[in-house]
């Protein structure tokens, strides 16, 4: 309205001027009448209104709070507040600019129709030596043709495929490029891994060149069954153990990169997720680096990881049937260790003189083979599920080692020597089916 009442007052004296200036009388009250209508027009309206019946007079308009929301009196916080906010974004800023030099991304062809290829995957690796090796999962290239590596700086070479592993999940491919574009990773020590610490991944989610997630450790010690997820003809009963769990978010793309620690250590390689739908549902999975320790050398020394094999079955531990979960159930001698169900027949474990269970017993709805061996201890380390057993196998132990074993039997407690031999790769490595045989 301001600018209303300026314009018609820089207008008034010209307008003024013409109507002085006529000898018209009647033209001449026109033209202040006009003036008097602008001028009623810009005055504010009358603020006494009236009311509706029953309405008391309240508080004055100027008096009124909420005129105080266009004011404030809130000023900046200390620096120091403002810098320790921002800390772990500087540090995932930090890690960040560090390892995304060493990751990769992995793109895949497979031979089709005659004359055709078609782009079947894509994933994500990690550089992990001088010599071009480099880290992804055994699902991203296995039944390859061709491998295309696209590193951090935009370069685009093509690999080979040194060796894969199914049951880890793991596989190693090289280039031959020149040494600026090779940055190793620094891996870190996934034992000391915790529930509730950081957990970052960094890949090509959707073919999203260097994307970061942040997260935390939600879960250790998880079993996947990696090989038979991967090729469901491969004999199955062998596990990927110790399997790292997140919530960081891990998406397709993001299978072979790295999952790291608050150092920008590689803890883990990404490897799955838990999804009902293909996409992200807040579980994902990493291979941890004990086992990357264990199989990549063997790998890139062989093609392939000869495994050490004991001989024996147990309960699967989901849905509470751990030896902790089956104790009172079965009144066991112990609360942790590996319960034996099943010796498979010219086995280590068979050779070693361990037993099977003898008797079915009905446990929450399930039958379990009841009454054999429990393995407490490993070369003197104790036990509490099959899945620290195994791992301790895969990372620990080779074929042709000899492991002492503390077993239970009944009220007994015995130590065996048990010599490890290779995993065969055929049906001779399948239990019995029938408890007590």
């Amino acid at each position: 309205m301001r600018s209303l009442v300026t314009g018609i007052f820089s207008a008034r004296k010209p307008l003024r001027r013409a109507c002085a200036s006529s000898i018209d009388t009647r033209l001449f009250q026109r033209c202040l009448l006009l003036l008097v209508v602008l001028f009623a027009a810009c005055q504010p309206a009358a603020v006494n209104q009236p009311l509706p019946p029953g309405a008391v007079a309240s508080t004055p308009v100027a008096d009124l709070p909420v005129n105080a929301r266009f004011q404030t009196s809130a000023t900046a916080l200390p620096d120091d507040i403002i810098h320790a906010a921002d800390a772990e974004f500087l540090l995932l800023q930090n890690i960040y600019q560090r390892v995304a030099p060493s990751v990769v991304n992995i793109d895949v062809t497979i031979e089709g129709m005659p004359l055709t290829h078609v782009d079947v995957a894509s994933g994500s690796g990690v550089v992990y030596d001088a010599d071009g090796n480099i880290i992804t999962n055994a699902h991203v290239v296995s039944d390859a043709n061709e491998i295309r590596v696209t590193f951090n700086d935009g370069y685009v070479a093509t690999a080979e495929l040194v060796g894969l592993d199914l049951y880890s999940d793991l596989a190693v491919i090289r280039v031959d490029v020149d040494a600026s574009h090779l940055v190793p990773v620094i891996i870190g020590d996934s034992d000391a891994v915790r529930v509730g610490q950081r957990a970052i991944a960094i890949g090509n989610p959707f073919g999203l060149a260097s994307s970061m997630t942040v997260g935390i450790v939600s879960g250790l010690g998880r079993q996947l069954p990696s090989a038979t997820l991967i090729d469901t003809t491969t004999i199955g009963g062998f596990n990927n153990p110790s399997i790292i769990q997140v919530d960081a978010d891990i998406n397709p793309g993001n299978s072979g990169g790295p999952l790291l620690n608050s150092a920008g250590e590689l803890i883990g390689v990404n490897t799955a997720i838990r999804t009902e739908t293909g996409v992200f549902a807040g579980v994902g999975f990493a291979v941890p680096a004990r086992t990357v320790q264990r199989v990549i050398p063997e790998l890139i020394e062989n093609g392939q990881v000869d495994y050490a094999w004991i001989g024996i079955s147990t309960v699967p531990a989901d849905g509470g049937y751990t030896v902790a979960g089956l104790a009172e159930a079965l009144s066991l001698p112990v609360t942790a260790g590996v319960l034996v169900t099943q010796v498979t027949p010219n086995s280590p474990a068979a050779e070693a003189g361990l037993r099977g269970g003898t008797r079915i017993a009905r446990v929450r709805g399930v039958d379990i083979c009841a009454g054999g061996d429990i393995i407490v201890a490993v070369n003197g380390d104790y036990l509490s599920t099959m899945d620290e057993l195994v791992s301790y196998l895969v990372v620990n132990s080779r074929p042709g080692d000899t492991l002492n074993l503390v077993v239970v039997r009944g009220s007994e407690t015995f130590e065996v020597p048990l010599t490890l031999r290779s995993r065969p790769s055929d049906s001779t490595a399948l239990p019995l089916l029938d408890c007590g045989e």
